[in-house]
């Protein structure tokens, strides 16, 4: 790797020319760390698209079985999960680049192995299994890196601008990439054949050993810009003597002292759990055994859902936000229509209506995502801004493992036993937490939070 030379910025340093930049999104571009982060990030991202549609509809071609598809993407959630934590503090202590460079390089070896597997017709349903908690592991690592690395790239008065810019070109890419994998899926794989340990020949799975290679050259991408940055090394903030078991210890002292963000989590920790599960596996399932098009349509309504949450994202910037008095109760009440949503899923029979369904549930999901990232962000110290991404992505993945097992043995009981039932206890669950205070009232304890803060300075 190679290390910074003695005239690297140093983090969050900008030339007087920078500076002048201002707040614009095309100005944050101009700032050569960020542009290059910028530009391996879209490939990478839409690089994982192809990824995440080629792996379930691997498990579900190979076993014909939607409990063992759950299974599989259980098996990448829970070391995602466990280890999230010790991602953020890690990022805390050392540098996001290098994190994340690691990470893409890792990532790499492992999709690129799984691509040549499938290629040579040798993968197997163990194999999947393997894959994908190796896969959770080195992403666990990269979450909280992915989150925190923007801060050290640019100024504090760019910083909006460089999220808005990460964060819409993931919302766009999951707009785009899912289409795109589920066309070349369905385009390729058109003949059976014989796979070691399927109960029956399956599609030629020629598109999704494509759709892999597609996205381990993504990360060759991702990981030749993040080698090309100039970043000084970040200094520890969590203490040089402090263990990283006890770094995360201290996060999670701070987090459970604050009574409105201990509970704010755990609601977001709850609603993923009914919600991720059933539509992550609830929509392939859809697609396989009603929607005509297969891993077209199941690629489609994905990219609907990717569009509905960029819409979101874009709107939480543009319109006005939410009164302080009303912020919480917005949330809730778009939080209620995911509900409705899934509850809607299993009545319909067409790939329009699912999609339309899916654009629906994607815009609530990203402009309650910026609501709430927004809010973490104004609350929480610099140097507690890596653990804190990692408790934040904890409570968004920590139980979806759980939820993408439930949900496959539920749906392979009955659809409607999944959508109605996980929908109707996301809507009582937002009922419920209206009457809250502390939620209710999050919007008006944020503005407090700030004017003080604007006080104390």
């Amino acid at each position: 790797m190679v290390e910074p030379g003695p005239d690297a910025p140093l983090k969050n340093e900008t030339s007087p020319q920078q500076q002048k930049i201002g707040l614009s999104m095309l100005g944050v571009l101009r700032v050569p760390n960020f542009r290059l982060l910028w530009i391996g990030q879209s490939i990478s991202l839409l690089g994982d698209q192809f990824y995440l549609i080629a792996l379930p509809w691997l498990a579900l071609r190979l076993t014909h079985d939607p409990l063992t598809m759950g299974a599989v993407l259980a098996a990448e959630g829970v070391p995602r999960a466990l280890f999230m934590l010790v991602g953020g503090a890690l990022t805390d202590r050392f540098s996001a680049r290098t994190l994340m460079l690691v990470s893409d390089l890792l990532r790499l070896v492992l999709v690129g192995l799984l691509a040549v597997l499938v290629f040579n017709g040798q993968i197997q349903v163990w194999m999947l299994f393997a894959f994908a908690l190796i896969f959770g592991l080195v992403d666990a690592f990269a979450y909280p890196a992915w989150a925190a690395i923007v801060p050290e790239l640019v100024s504090p008065d760019q910083l909006q601008a460089g999220n808005s810019v990460i964060q819409g070109t993931a919302r766009l890419s999951v707009f785009i990439g899912p289409a795109l994998a589920g066309a070349l899926i369905a385009l390729l794989d058109r003949q059976s054949v014989i796979i070691p340990g399927a109960p029956a020949p399956v599609p030629d799975l020629q598109g999704i050993g494509l759709a892999f290679g597609i996205d381990a050259l993504s990360y060759l991408a991702s990981a030749s810009t993040l080698w090309l940055m100039k970043v000084a090394g970040q200094t520890t903030q969590s203490g040089p003597n402090e263990s990283v078991l006890a770094s995360i210890r201290s996060g999670l002292l701070i987090v459970w002292s604050d009574v409105v963000l201990r509970t704010l989590l755990l609601l977001v920790a709850v609603v993923n759990l009914l919600i991720v599960g059933p539509f992550m596996i609830g929509v392939p399932v859809l697609a396989d055994t009603r929607l005509a098009g297969g891993a077209a349509a199941y690629g489609i309504i994905i990219s609907a859902y990717g569009g509905g949450s960029l819409v979101g994202i874009v709107l939480a910037g543009v319109l006005p936000k939410p009164a302080p008095q009303r912020q919480g109760l917005v949330m809730l009440l778009l939080t209620g229509a995911l509900g409705i949503g899934l509850i809607l899923l299993n009545f319909a029979s067409s790939t329009p209506t699912v999609a339309a369904i899916a654009l629906m549930m994607g815009l609530a999901s990203g402009y309650v995502a910026i609501l709430f990232v927004t809010w973490v962000q104004i609350r929480t110290p610099e140097a507690m801004l890596g653990r804190m991404m990692g408790f934040m992505m904890f409570a968004a993945v920590g139980l979806v493992p759980v939820s993408n097992a439930l949900a496959g043995a539920l749906i392979a009981l009955h659809p409607t036993l999944l959508f109605v039932g996980a929908g109707s206890l996301v809507i009582l669950l937002a009922l419920l937490a209206s009457r809250i205070p502390a939620i209710r009232n999050m919007g008006q304890e944020q503005d407090r939070t700030a004017i003080d803060a604007a006080e104390s300075g």
